[in-house]
């Protein structure tokens, strides 16, 4: 009976002892989740994730670059997209003044062609009839101008009446009105009057460019018959193309005169040129409403065409600030971050700054610190999102 009152009080305290070693283990697990949740509260991605590690032979492959802080000329800009342009003196639509048809080409398009070159030859038979009244009204002048000259010589001697001798004058002066008049005309068909009055009759007129340039379109075909004043031939001169763009109303204020544009075509969407403003609209296009903002383009390459759509940045201020390339910015969520850089033996260690980006030039993009930086501070230029990563790995084998 005593052996077995002996075995029940043992029973009893080894039970206690287990329930007190379970209220142990349940506070030690809640104080630690409890201290676990209390050190994630409040803590920015530049304190979770302290540092990244790379060895030497990482660092190379990466071709990491590090160097210390420093100040780049950083343009403000705004964006304007529109076309290239050539101003209307610098473009031609070449017609005939005369319907006739077209008896040759003589260009094709695409064709280098100069001023006064003759681009077609156009033959009806009302331009030979043109040269003969011509040729009747000079004939005509001529006989009028020697019997003004008989009538005066007649009225000076007394012999003659006035009244014969004025209806001379006026008969001449008729005659020279009509000749004047259709030798301009000849004149508008690149005829040479001088020839006409030796009986040479041109069987064909020639259609000339009046600028130089490049044929753009040609609109006839040959034989076909072309009304007075119907396109035949557009001409453009892309020596002085121009960049056109079209500003937004809320952005018109900020644009003037002399300002430089950046911009690219479409074309050559790797290669960046350059331009000044030349003018700017003072009214506004309806749809959308923006107004026109043109730009003479600094040493124009070959192979701008009017039309090519561009894009492209008007500067509109500039300033020297801290500014690092876009590669060593790294974001996570809303906060932004790049990286000290510090030699450990023959590995570096790199740490998150978080910082506040501001305008971007080119690749460079300005930096405001969060906190003081210490002189001589070297930073990552390159690779920002592959050490936020090996960080992020790192933090994680921490935890596990």
């Amino acid at each position: 009976m005593i052996k077995h009152l002996k075995m029940n009080k043992l029973y009893i305290k080894t039970q206690q002892v287990m329930v007190l070693f379970t209220v142990l283990i349940l506070v030690s697990c809640g104080d630690n989740a409890k201290a676990t949740d209390q050190n994630s509260q409040g803590q920015t991605p530049s304190e979770t994730l302290q540092e990244a590690m790379l060895s030497a032979q990482q660092f190379n492959a990466l071709g990491m670059e590090i160097d210390s802080l420093q100040k780049r000329n950083l343009q403000g800009f705004i964006t304007a997209n529109g076309r290239l342009e050539v101003p209307p003196q610098n473009e031609a639509v070449v017609t005939s003044v005369f319907g006739a048809n077209v008896s040759k080409i003589l260009v094709i398009e695409g064709e280098e062609i100069k001023a006064g070159q003759i681009l077609a030859y156009i033959s009806h038979p009302n331009l030979i009839q043109k040269q003969t009244d011509y040729l009747n009204a000079y004939h005509q002048y001529n006989l009028q101008k020697k019997e003004f000259a008989r009538q005066k010589k007649l009225y000076q001697a007394g012999v003659g009446s006035g009244e014969t001798f004025q209806r001379a004058e006026s008969a001449l002066n008729h005659s020279q009105s009509t000749m004047l008049g259709l030798e301009s005309q000849l004149r508008l068909l690149h005829l040479t009057p001088q020839s006409i009055q030796q009986g040479e009759i041109a069987q064909r007129i020639p259609v000339v460019s009046p600028i130089s340039g490049a044929v753009h379109k040609v609109n006839v075909k040959t034989a076909q018959f072309v009304e007075a004043q119907n396109p035949m031939f557009e001409i453009v001169n892309v020596d002085h193309v121009h960049a056109d763009l079209l500003v937004y109303e809320k952005d018109a204020s900020k644009v003037m005169q002399g300002q430089q544009v950046r911009f690219t075509v479409e074309s050559s969407p790797g290669e960046e040129l350059e331009a000044k403003i030349i003018s700017v609209g003072k009214t506004f296009e309806s749809d959308p409403k923006a107004i026109h903002v043109h730009a003479e383009i600094d040493q124009k390459p070959q192979g701008l065409i009017p039309g090519m759509y561009l894009q492209g940045r008007i500067i509109i201020d500039s300033t020297m600030a801290i500014a690092l390339p876009e590669t060593a910015i790294a974001k996570q969520g809303d906060t932004f971050v790049v990286f000290t850089a510090e030699r450990e033996g023959e590995a570096w260690s790199f740490k998150p700054v978080e910082i506040v980006p501001g305008i971007t030039t080119g690749s460079w993009t300005k930096l405001e610190f969060l906190n003081p930086v210490e002189p001589n501070t070297k930073f990552a230029y390159n690779n920002a999102y592959y050490l936020m990563a090996e960080m992020n790995k790192g933090e994680a084998e921490h935890h596990h």
